[in-house]
């Protein structure tokens, strides 16, 4: 059989050792948009570099890699993805996440109950280890946890057992074909859902109330909304579970109220999975606060790095959209200096300038501006009457970003990276931005 990879990331690399462990007279095929491939390429594999013109290609079977639109490939092609062929094969129960924001924290929160409760638990999917790559460990009593962009969700074929909705704001519509594209791309995630699956949304965000709202009729799974006062819910710094007090929300190492509610939304995922699994509704709130208090945070996710002189540093460097940079910033209640900028996602602005013009300067003393957006965020933060930024523009390196930070924080400060842009202006990726923060604050 001919197999055409589009692209040849960890996903599509994933993808030629399955179907080379199926066949080993299997041959493949790599068309990709860069010149040249960004990993070492297998033996015996044809490579078309600078090939833009998905359409064209002909094998008997194409496997997208997730940021291609599917309306870019054949019509009449026999394709499938490394998502649709693991939800096809995988013999374990999936949990799915997904959301604009804070999805790889609720599934590593929910990866943590499971293994306080002894299970075997797999995380896998945008988080960074592709799915196929663990396939051949999951066994049936297992669990699956598998964070999903959009882009994965494009065309899911099948849907997880228990789906998590957890946000949806404007995102990657630099690739999607518009907002409505993106956020049908992430309601896929419930679309082939059964009567015996169980759909966890966020019920605070207007934009999932909306669509779950209008697609209920076609929703067959059980609707549980966070948070929900007969659920897991958080009160005067308490998490309780409809009305019984379950511990303090201090219990937590990562900061924030948006991670508060990515612990209600785990925490709701876990119950009727656990429940499913013959545990006692004791026994689980012990390893909701056992799994809870476990997580130290993901790489990049709102992490400490370091306090230099009174002032303490965190990279959010996955902080791409608007949302997660409010997010960042409702987060501490300490004067704040704010490094923001990148590249362009088609993100709106508005809510975010808005919230950074109401922020007094002994909430937020000094923005730092960098990338290729900096000038026109200059411009929209001078037209809103905001004048403490320092803009240093495209040219810039993260040693002089880090240092102008840390000559304008004063001891008791928190500086954060929590860009709200995408990175691949002036990096590799926002794995490489954060690596480069942490490396630059750890030189101070």
């Amino acid at each position: 059989m001919k197999i055409a990879l589009i692209g040849f990331g960890l996903e599509a690399k994933s993808a030629y050792d399955y179907f080379k462990s199926i066949d080993q007279n299997n041959t493949f095929e790599i068309y990709d948009e860069n010149p040249k491939s960004k990993i070492e390429l297998p033996d015996g594999v044809k490579f078309f570099g600078d090939f833009h013109d998905f359409s064209k290609i002909q094998a008997d079977l194409i496997v997208r890699t997730p940021a291609v639109n599917p309306s870019r490939l054949p019509k009449n092609a026999k394709i499938t993805s490394v998502t649709n062929l693991f939800f096809k094969k995988c013999p374990a129960p999936i949990i799915g996440v997904t959301g604009s924001k804070g999805k790889g924290t609720v599934s590593s929160f929910i990866a943590e109950i499971l293994r306080a409760a002894g299970l075997r638990a797999h995380l896998v999917g945008n988080i960074g280890l592709p799915a196929l790559n663990e396939l051949s460990k999951i066994q049936k009593d297992d669990a699956v946890i598998y964070e999903l962009s959009s882009f994965q969700l494009w065309d899911a074929q099948k849907s997880p057992h228990i789906a998590v909705l957890n946000n949806l704001e404007v995102d990657h519509l630099d690739v999607h074909d518009g907002f409505e594209d993106y956020v049908a791309a992430k309601m896929n995630i419930a679309k082939n859902q059964t009567e015996n699956d169980f759909f966890i949304f966020n019920a605070e965000n207007p934009i999932v109330l909306k669509n779950v709202e209008n697609l209920k009729n076609r929703l067959k799974a059980e609707l549980q909304p966070f948070q929900d006062y007969n659920l897991a819910h958080i009160q005067e710094n308490y998490f309780l579970w409809g009305d019984e007090v379950l511990f303090e929300t201090n219990i937590l190492k990562i900061p924030g109220e948006h991670n508060q509610k990515n612990a209600c939304a785990a925490m709701i995922a876990t119950f009727d999975f656990l429940r499913e699994k013959g545990f006692e509704i004791e026994e689980i709130f012990d390893f909701w606060r056992e799994g809870l208090s476990n997580f130290t945070g993901l790489p990049h996710r709102l992490k400490f790095v370091r306090e230099v002189g009174g002032v303490k540093f965190y990279d959010d460097s996955i902080a791409t959209t608007p949302g997660s940079a409010i997010a960042a910033l409702n987060s501490f209640v300490q004067p704040k200096i704010l490094i923001l900028g990148g590249s362009n996602k088609g993100a709106d602005l508005s809510e975010l300038i808005e919230k950074i013009t109401k922020m007094p300067e002994q909430e937020l003393r000094k923005i730092i501006l960098m990338g290729a957006e900096s000038s026109k965020l200059a411009q929209k933060l001078t037209q809103a009457g905001f004048e403490r930024f320092i803009n240093l523009g495209q040219e810039t390196n993260m040693q002089e970003v880090v240092k102008t930070a840390f000559e304008n924080a004063q001891s008791g400060d928190v500086v954060i990276l929590s860009p709200a842009h995408a990175s691949f202006d002036m990096f590799k990726s926002y794995v490489d931005r954060g690596e480069q923060f942490v490396e630059n604050v750890n030189l101070l």
